[in-house]
């Protein structure tokens, strides 16, 4: 994994001693709270219900022992005892105490980490595939054109207040486990026909209040110049994103109203102007970054059984093929059934730093599942590492089932919510159990969120839950048929909002539904295409 050079030192001491004075200037009154608003957003201090909420950033989702170690030191030093793994990668703390903050700040940044621009309208944390540089159906490693990003947008004095907030992704894979339809910036790694690795870019996806999938605004840009592809984009959207009105300000809408065509002509004209220009990647540069992303040693030990049949469940689901012979890629499910997805104690990341550093190469990942990964675990080790899982409370086998729900804070912490997430994915998540369906539903995707704007990707679930506010009264509205890797797709409103417990029973009569309906081993995105909406209203609302 990319380690910090001098430059990267010194921004993120310098800017944590600079937010210690911002924060002491609030604590005794020389800035009011709409001061110094700009200011904490801008080192990731949010101020939701009920406290100040700190969201760390975790650079396309990697990580090491050291690191993972010290979050779980600022979970149980400065928190009550547990982070939560976002959606976009990065672990958010809901209870410090702001004059703790700084010294949160310095903590991490003896680790190599930070908490700068995981908000404010600036380009937010790169995310990528959790599985790249260990998977097979990669074209090539996404993570150090992840780490180039890095580096080239952060404090970008250009594109430091834009019209709303930005988000990349990066894939290398067709398979797209990074999403990259809905995000404002979309990049897939391709080759061309003389076999030369380039890049594949769409704009203007997203979520929210008007979820869209992103255009493809170009067929292969090659590497010398995706810096400038992606300065291009920017621009374009800087100068012409609505700065009038918050529900119009994201890429989506200025890419929609133009027309893919329009918006693709506006950044060629404004990429012919930069193109071999002082943005061009010089090749050893590129050299330098990929040399810190290195691929795992074969292991040629046997793997090794375990007496557990709950071992053999928890390999059929959470254990993927590794593209080096004797090596396997592990998912730590945070979704122990009727749990709080996405949340790991201070001693659970205390076990998954051991874990990695003893088995996985010092590397851990976080998913945009909520989920973590160790990517690079011996078959030899399945059962040791499992074992210790287990005793943990993190061996759950439901890897990409049903209960591995994605759900947002929701209005237990948030105050843009209007509805809660968490209680209702609990109820779910232990439907889901005592129905017994699970296993033979497969692979299966419920996201939930608890408002319009998105945060738990319900638009892109198969059966996607969006929390509504009648009056007073919590409602949650179903939506069918999304999909957030490969081809995106946005799911269709199913009917009427729904009260809590109808919309738990609900959800377990759309995975029957869809079971009774299904032609063999069928997907449900497939069955719901091939039978449409109907039969699953009727089976709910009749």
């Amino acid at each position: 994994m990319y380690k910090y050079d001098s430059i990267d030192a010194t921004l993120v001491a310098e800017r944590s001693a600079q937010f210690r004075e911002q924060v002491g200037a609030r604590l005794n009154g020389e800035l009011t709270e709409d001061q110094f608003k700009p200011l904490r957003l801008q080192n990731g201090v949010y101020l939701q219900l009920h406290a100040y909420m700190l969201r760390v950033a975790i650079p396309y989702g990697v990580l090491n022992g050291a690191q993972m170690r010290k979050l779980a030191h600022v979970a149980r030093t400065y928190d009550k005892g547990y982070g939560h793994f976002t959606t976009r990668q990065n672990i958010q703390y809901n209870w410090p105490s702001l004059v703790d903050v700084p010294d949160i700040l310095d903590d991490l940044a003896s680790v190599e980490m930070h908490a700068i621009q995981t908000s404010g309208n600036c380009i937010r944390n790169t995310t990528t595939d959790p599985f790249a540089g260990a998977t097979a159906d990669e074209v090539a490693d996404p993570r150090p054109w992840c780490e180039l990003i890095r580096q080239w947008s952060t404090f970008h004095p250009e594109f430091s207040f834009l019209p709303r907030k930005f988000k990349i992704a990066v894939t290398g894979s067709a398979a797209d486990r990074a999403a990259i339809g809905v995000h404002d910036i979309g990049i897939q790694l391709v080759r061309n026909d003389a076999g030369e690795l380039g890049f594949k870019v769409f704009a203007g996806g997203g979520q929210g209040r008007t979820p869209m999938i992103a255009a493809m605004v170009a067929d292969f840009v090659a590497k010398r110049d995706l810096l400038a592809y992606l300065t291009a984009i920017l621009r374009i959207y800087n100068l012409a994103g609505r700065r009038d009105n918050l529900y119009k300000a994201r890429i989506k809408i200025l890419v929609n109203d133009l027309g893919a065509d329009e918006f693709t002509r506006q950044v060629e004209e404004e990429f012919l102007r930069l193109k071999d220009g002082a943005l061009s990647l010089p090749q050893e540069e590129i050299d330098r970054v990929e040399a810190f992303f290195t691929s795992a040693p074969a292991d040629e030990r046997p793997a090794t059984a375990h007496p557990s049949s709950n071992f053999s469940r928890w390999r059929l689901w959470n254990v993927k093929p590794h593209k080096v012979p004797g090596r396997a890629i592990v998912i730590i499910s945070l979704k122990p059934h009727g749990g709080t997805t996405g949340d790991a104690s201070a001693a659970q990341m205390d076990v998954v730093a051991d874990l990695a550093e003893q088995f996985s190469l010092d590397e851990v990942r976080v998913t945009k599942e909520q989920n973590l990964v160790l990517p690079h675990v011996a078959q030899a080790d399945l059962a040791e590492v499992y074992t210790a899982l287990e005793g943990a409370g993190l061996a759950t086998a439901n890897a990409g089932l049903a209960s591995d729900i994605v759900c947002c804070p929701g209005l237990d912490y948030c105050n843009l919510a209007n509805a809660r997430s968490i209680p209702i994915s609990q109820e779910i998540s232990r439907a889901i159990e005592r129905s017994g369906l699970e296993e033979a539903a497969g692979e299966l995707t419920i996201k939930i969120s608890g408002c319009i704007n998105a945060c738990g990707h319900h638009h892109v679930a198969n059966i996607g839950l969006l929390g509504v506010d009648k009056k007073g009264v919590e409602f949650y509205q179903l939506t069918l048929g999304g999909v957030a890797d490969g081809d995106a797709a946005i799911g269709k409103i199913l009917g009427r909002g729904l009260g809590a417990s109808e919309a738990v029973q609900a959800v377990i009569t759309v995975i029957r539904t869809y079971l009774d309906a299904r032609l063999g081993d069928e997907p449900f995105v497939q069955t719901l295409t091939r039978i449409g909406l109907e039969p699953f209203k009727e089976a709910i609302y009749a």
